[in-house]
């Protein structure tokens, strides 16, 4: 094995590739490049590094088709200091039979069902994703699989699909929290005075933890009446077999005091003697009753009638904001003695003296005398969410059912959420129509009443239920040896009574699996992902004391096969293996009908609107008015062929609801007084653009007229945008033309055929945003607009952490490679829930939530504003509404410089020839590139701002908007200007305007070139996802064919190639026209681009070293970049601060100091030429207290420094921050010196 390599010699390795990487190495000396073939490989032991330098192209070729396959390999082990590991230098690989293949081995018809099975959507517990899961249960050859993660349905997309792709039916379950409505105080109530009766406090030591395979060995018992002890009992009773050390170790008792004890039903006479005619109480009653009724039965004595009060519950009713109510919490806060905790007599009398002080409480607090009043009038409403909740899986068995299990999965994560979801019963009642209950594991309740209940007792429970599961014993292993059972035979008879139990109620019996993850070898990701909770996890509680603590060994949770099965239940008769493994899981699933979680089609909303104009005529209604006004009456052909097209289009796959919802908001937001930026390819749409939803007009470049409506287009690709036309008046009434049109097809936003759903994106100013997610619920209602939910998975990253500390906890030692394999297998394990910053998701007015999702609050927290989808909005996305109300500093900054300078943005011309200058250097500005530190004014502006995509700039040298569009898509694509256009333009190639840049520039130009509409569309859609490659030969040749008959460059073609992703032409656009107004203010009017800049975009601030000039902001800079890679993310971040300051200053400005009376909360205020800094750009003082100081402020003069503290709310430190920046100068110390100065 792996373990088992030297550096001695040569050697032979057989295992499964999971990562290969063919790395480029060039050489400094010669410039040649070499190829380096890097493999990791695991016999599921350990794994290995393994080397191999691949000189011809067919090596490299088939180096590239590595991953995934066994192999053996030869060749020679080393030490690689640049690892730190050892490596095999590898000679030569052999490709063999894959070596782990688990067959189910039976005939198809006697395949079993798998009922029970978590996958990776049961949070940080189970491995396996849904796809993986359906997978196997293909390969092995059974036609159905149960989904049952815990208390969430989120894999229900994943495993529908994956269902549909391996002919697989799906069982949508959950393994559910299960709770009581209301957990009584008192049992066996009766109508007596609580003060007036006698009680029996009573405590039971035990041999383990089950009441039927565990004994009784003290029994204890204080008889108290008014508060006094006025009896004892105590007595120890021989179990006939020695204690383990775990029983002593628990309750100091050893096998000494047993060893005279007096015979079992002796004790139990005496014991129900002594309580006859009282009241009995116990701290958590149902352990200590349900031993003794056990033990009463069996020994033919009657079992508990009387009233029994449970302290336990009692405490949690009467104290609901205590935490905890162990005996030793109470005791210790009611300062009660308690000695020897878990000797039963100790316990008893503790508990007795805690009953006295609940009495008294309750007397005091209401005056409450009955023994009736405690269950009818102390009992809360939310007494579930205290109790501990029994595991049950539930399944949907119709598509009822399947409703109904989401609204239950809701209810359970919303209104009934106490650190976990939970289910009351009579909650599951009402909607268990369409729904099948099984009784789950041993955490479920009939497998506890098996345990600790007489048979009868468990009948009884388990009435409530459609069938009962049993698992391998190998599933119950914690529960062997100082749990339940004392050996495995016990185990075996505990299931075999389940089995025993179902035949008597006639229920099913079902042999379920309780899978966790899919092969045994993945036993050890899960071992990695659950023991990083931490010991405050349940599954993590630790047995034993001191150094010999640790937690229980999880259990065997693989995907057993249908032969597997039968062999964990050989210590049964065959035939009654075979009908709980196979013939009971068929004939249950025979019971289900093939369910659709996820809806097929797009369902919106419908709207009506004043008069009754539906949202179809609304849009076509404000279509026309606003064509009409812009381009005239009749409308020119080719615009209304275009707005024909789309209309036709939007209207006739029922998109118009989706256009005008967006535009509603952004209607409202205008008014507020805000621009709202398009996002992604809405500006592809000409309707969206009349209707007011965006301002990219998607046309091709052309004039118009605002006053007597003339057109005048260009269509032929002279022009890349209307705002490069030179200005122009009309030829008919001499108005100064309006230019505008970037040529964008309609097809890149809905699709060749128009039906594509719809994704409007739109940037809202950050202030705005909560507004419009508002605007949102207003228009719908709270019942039908949610956040669009999100899943936070484990990535490598994070699982790699897992690994290593693994490894730290458990004294383990994996090599690097070991540790390369178990965090790539131990992602994708669900952590936590969100929700998606900007989406909305809308259900339709005519249908309600339950029928697309569950629905739940982020991460769980219910003082969130808004609940979300339970599943991941992308699975939902295709099927109901999504807004994308996203928030962006953008439209912020624009708000604000309209409001400091009264200049309406839209009047900002996109061709200023000062503004352009800023993309070639920095003389519109006023210095030089030595002031600025730059070669180009661009700092600060949008998109343009930072060193990356100056560098790009430079080299390209824009001079237009429509070259700008070109760095906007160069900027945001995947190998599209590395590698590719920045090669061709250095060559000489080709030029800015020439390469590709934006995805909707390959149809322009390809049908400019003469290809037809459709082919065009489609090598733009292979290109713009990187698929050029991934195509078929044939398929690629045909594009590459055309293109070439059309006069389609070389260079072009394979610049296509390369290319992995593209960015929108209107979202460039949308992205330049925003920086171009910035760009503006930064040109023509310097001090409120500056005020706004650092009041919006600035993030991180050194007040100290902006007020004190030049000089002390220039050496701040230069020692952060002189740190390199070892600056801090505060220090980057500051250092763009810097250099936005650096600029004002070299142009002539500068900055004030805070000012107690001047400066604002949040933003900076001009004075001149300078700007006056808010209160939040001093280190520790946050937006809360700096909007507090302000408020204080207004009610009068701060008359000393400790007025200031009191009234601001300020610390210590920030007077002290205060003081050393200057603010405080002149003021006294406290208002009675400032009273001495004044009369003195």
């Amino acid at each position: 094995s792996v373990s088992e390599f030297s550096t001695q010699g040569s050697v032979v390795f057989e295992g499964y590739i999971f990562k290969s990487e063919l790395r480029e190495i060039k050489s400094r000396k010669t410039g040649n490049i070499s190829h380096l073939l890097e493999l990791e490989m695991t016999d599921y032991t350990s794994s290995f590094y393994i080397s191999r330098w691949v000189r011809d192209d067919e090596e490299i070729a088939l180096a590239k088709q590595l991953t995934g396959i066994w192999a053996r390999v030869r060749g020679v082990v080393k030490h690689d200091e640049y690892k730190k590991d050892l490596i095999l230098q590898m000679n030569d690989l052999q490709e063999i039979p894959t070596q782990r293949v688990r067959e189910d081995k039976v005939t198809d018809e006697d395949k079993r069902v798998e009922f029970h099975s978590h996958t990776n959507m049961s949070t940080m517990d189970a491995m396996p994703s849904a796809s993986k899961l359906v997978a196997q249960a293909a390969k092995f050859g059974h036609r159905a699989i149960a989904i049952t993660d815990h208390a969430g349905l989120q894999a229900y997309p994943e495993a529908y699909q994956a269902g549909k792709k391996h002919g697989i039916k799906i069982i949508y379950g959950v393994e559910a929290n299960l709770v009581e409505d209301k957990i009584p105080i008192v049992y066996n109530e009766e109508d007596v005075n609580m003060y007036e009766s006698t009680y029996v406090v009573f405590d039971v030591e035990t041999t383990g933890l089950s009441a039927v395979h565990n004994d009784l060995i003290q029994i204890a018992g204080t008889k108290m009446h008014k508060g006094n002890p006025i009896a004892e009992f105590d007595e120890f009773i021989n179990p006939g077999y020695p204690i383990s050390n775990f029983t002593t170790e628990l309750t100091g008792i050893t096998q000494d005091h047993l060893k005279n004890a007096k015979p079992l039903y002796e004790v139990l006479k005496s014991f129900q003697e002594f309580c006859e005619g009282s009241i009995l109480v116990a701290h958590n009653a149902t352990f200590d009753v349900g031993f003794m009724n056990m033990n009463y039965q069996r020994n033919g004595l009657p079992i508990i009638t009387q009233p029994v009060i449970d302290t336990l519950e009692f405490a949690r009713n009467l104290y609901p904001w205590m935490k905890r109510f162990g005996l030793g919490q109470l005791t210790k806060k009611f300062q009660i003695a308690l000695e020897h905790h878990h000797m039963a007599n100790y316990d008893a009398e503790a508990t007795g003296r805690l009953l006295f002080v609940f009495l008294n409480e309750v007397r005091e607090r209401h005056g409450w005398t009955s023994l009736l009043d405690l269950n009818a009038k102390l009992v809360a409403e939310d007494s579930y969410k205290k109790v501990r909740p029994k595991h049950v899986t539930l399944y949907a068995q119709t598509q009822v059912g399947l409703k109904n299990l989401f609204k239950l999965v809701s209810f359970s994560n919303v209104k009934y959420l106490s650190g976990v979801p939970r289910i009351p019963r009579s909650v599951l009642q009402e909607h268990r129509e369409g729904i099948i209950v099984g009784s789950a594991c041993k955490s479920g309740e009939v497998f506890e009443a098996i345990t600790n209940k007489t048979f009868e007792e468990a009948l009884e429970i388990a009435k409530f239920y459609d069938f009962i599961e049993v698992m391998p014993p190998a599933l119950y292993q914690s529960l062997v040896g100082g749990g339940s059972f004392k050996n495995e035979k016990e185990l075996h008879q505990a299931l075999k009574d389940l089995i025993k139990l179902g035949k008597k109620l006639g229920k099913p019996v079902l042999a379920t699996g309780d899978v966790h993850y899919i092969n045994p070898e993945e036993a050890i990701n899960r071992e990695i992902i659950v023991r990083s909770l931490g010991q405050g996890a349940e599954i993590n509680w630790t047995q034993g004391h001191g150094e010999h603590a640790k937690p229980l060994p999880l259990p065997e949770a693989h995907f057993r096969t249908t032969d597997e099965m039968l062999e964990a239940f050989s210590f049964l008769d065959e035939e009654i293996a075979r009908e709980i493994v196979i013939t009971n899981t068929q004939k249950m699933e025979e019971r289900f009908e093939e369910l659709t979680p996820v809806r097929e089609d797009l369902y919106t909303p419908k709207m009506t609107f004043e008069g009754g104009e539906s949202s179809e005529e609304r849009i076509t209604r404000l279509t026309y008015e606003k064509a009409h006004e812009w381009y005239g009456n009749p409308l020119p052909d080719i615009v209304d062929a275009r707005l024909e097209k789309e209309l036709r289009s939007i209207i006739g796959n029922g998109f118009s609801v989706v256009y005008i919802i967006s535009q509603e908001l952004v209607r409202r937001s205008n008014e507020r007084g805000y621009i709202v930026g398009s996002r992604g390819s809405v500006g592809s749409s000409l309707v969206a653009t009349m209707i007011g939803i965006t301002e990219v007009n998607p046309l091709a470049p052309h004039y118009r007229c605002p006053e007597c409506q003339y057109f005048e287009c260009y269509d032929d690709g002279s022009y890349g945008s209307g705002y490069d036309m030179p200005d122009k008046n009309c030829p008919k009434c001499k108005h100064k033309l309006v230019k505008d049109g970037h040529d964008i097809p309609f097809e890149t936003f809905l699709g060749f055929k128009g039906d594509k759903v719809p994704d409007i994106d739109l940037n809202f100013s950050g202030d705005d945003q909560p507004l419009a997610h508002l605007d949102v619920r207003e228009i719908f209602g709270e019942d039908y607009a949610f956040r669009a939910g999100t899943i936070g998975t484990v990535a490598e990253k994070t699982a790699f952490g897992f690994v290593k500390g693994y490894e730290r906890d458990y004294n383990q030692f994996y090599s690097n490679a070991e540790i390369d394999r178990l965090a790539m297998t131990s992602t994708g394990v669900k952590r936590t829930t969100g929700q998606h910053p900007g989406g909305i998701i809308v259900i339709p007015n005519y249908m309600d939530v339950y029928d697309f999702t569950p629905v739940q609050y982020p991460a769980d927290d219910t003082r969130a504003e808004w609940q979300t989808t339970h599943f991941d909005f992308h699975a939902i996305h295709d099927n109901i509404l999504k807004l994308d109300i996203l928030g962006h500093d953008d439209p912020t900054m624009i708000r604000k410089l309209q409001s400091l300078s009264g200049i309406v943005p839209q009047d900002i011309p996109m061709d200023d020839k000062e503004v352009m200058k800023l993309f070639t250097g920095t003389e519109s500005l006023g210095i030089t590139e030595e002031q600025l530190g730059a070669k180009l004014g661009t700092l600060g502006i949008p998109e343009m701002g930072t060193f990356t995509s100056m560098n790009m700039i430079a080299e390209a040298k824009p001079k237009s908007f429509a070259d700008l569009l070109q760095i906007s898509g160069l900027s945001h694509g995947t190998d599209v200007w590395a590698g590719n256009a920045q090669e061709l333009i250095r060559s000489g190639i080709a030029d800015l305007s020439s390469v590709i840049g934006c995805r909707d520039d390959i149809m322009v130009y390809l049908i400019h070139s003469g290809l037809e509409e459709s082919m065009a569309f489609n090598i733009m859609e292979r290109v713009r996802k990187g698929m050029w490659s991934k195509i078929g030969a044939e398929e690629r040749e045909t594009y590459i064919k055309a293109m070439r008959e059309h006069g389609v460059p070389d260079w072009y073609i394979e610049s296509c190639s390369k290319i992995k992703y593209m960015f929108p032409k209107a979202h460039a656009a949308a992205y330049i026209m925003m920086a171009l107004r910035v760009a503006y203010f930064k040109v023509h009017k310097p001090i409120l681009y500056y005020c706004a800049w650092f009041s919006i975009r600035a993030t991180t601030f050194d007040i100290a070293t902006m007020s004190a000039g030049l000089d002390a902001v220039k050496a701040k800079m230069k020692e952060i970049r002189d740190k390199g890679f070892d600056a801090t993310n505060t220090e980057v971040s500051l250092l763009t601060t810097l250099e936005l300051c650096n600029e004002m200053l070299e142009r002539g400005y500068k900055f004030g100091k805070i000012d107690l009376y001047r400066s604002e909360a949040t933003e900076f205020v001009i004075d001149g030429d300078t700007l006056i800094p808010p209160f939040v750009t001093m280190d520790s003082l946050g937006e809360n207290v700096a909007k507090q100081l302000v408020e204080a402020r207004g009610d009068g003069e701060f008359l000393s420094i400790m007025e200031l503290r009191k009234r601001g709310g300020l610390s210590q430190a920030i007077v002290d921050n205060m003081k050393s920046l200057g603010i405080l100068d002149g003021m006294p110390e406290d208002n009675q010196l400032s009273l001495f100065e004044d009369l003195f």
